[in-house]
């Protein structure tokens, strides 16, 4: 789609957007000077004082004295390690209770029912936390998925696992600027959940 219908968003759909991507961007790989340089621009919670509020400010002042090759470090630490990772960015990995459950088969299977699938060329499963923020993104932006569509997406494939991540990120002690991206996600996840609990 283009351009023209994503800016035909409301404007609250465009900063949940907006969002999303923010987070799949943090996620995906430490930010560089430009994506730094952005969050500090951003127009984001002005004269709020909510939860997730406070954690955008902490997360924005945690940016301003950010360095892009200790976030490199940082991230490379946390979700990519050498050998194994001390935390997994993968969601179904939160979410598996028995040995018989597949949540990534469902994942994929929803993604193939919206048209979309993961590049060959991508090294990364498409429960990636990153990947499953970019798809929401995605939804919302550009398929203008229904709130429903959303919800049952949200309920299926992000919160549970995102939460319980989330909370494993803000526990690593190796966790300096990625707590307060963390403290931030798990707030604006809750803020989307009671969003859609009046759905």
């Amino acid at each position: 789609m283009s351009a023209q219908s994503e800016e035909s968003l409301a404007p609250e759909d465009q900063a949940r957007a907006a969002m999303y991507g923010l987070i799949a961007r943090l996620f995906y790989a430490a930010p560089d000077e430009g994506v730094l340089a952005q969050m500090l621009h951003a127009k984001a919670f002005e004269g709020s004082e909510t939860q997730v509020a406070l954690a955008w400010r902490d997360l924005v002042e945690a940016a301003k004295t950010a360095f892009p090759v200790v976030l490199e470090n940082e991230h490379t630490e946390l979700f990519v390690g050498t050998g194994k990772a001390e935390i997994t960015p993968y969601l179904t990995h939160y979410v598996i209770k028995y040995a018989t459950e597949n949540p990534l088969v469902e994942l994929r299977q929803q993604l193939a029912l919206w048209g979309l699938g993961r590049r060959e060329t991508a090294g990364e499963p498409e429960d990636h936390i990153a990947g499953i923020c970019e798809t929401m993104r995605y939804a919302i932006a550009l398929q203008h998925r229904s709130d429903d569509e959303q919800k049952a997406f949200f309920e299926r494939f992000i919160y549970r696992g995102a939460v319980s991540f989330c909370d494993a990120v803000s526990a690593s002690p190796k966790a300096v600027f990625y707590r307060s991206v963390a403290r931030f996600t798990r707030e604006f996840l809750d803020v989307e959940r009671e969003a859609f609990s009046m759905v």
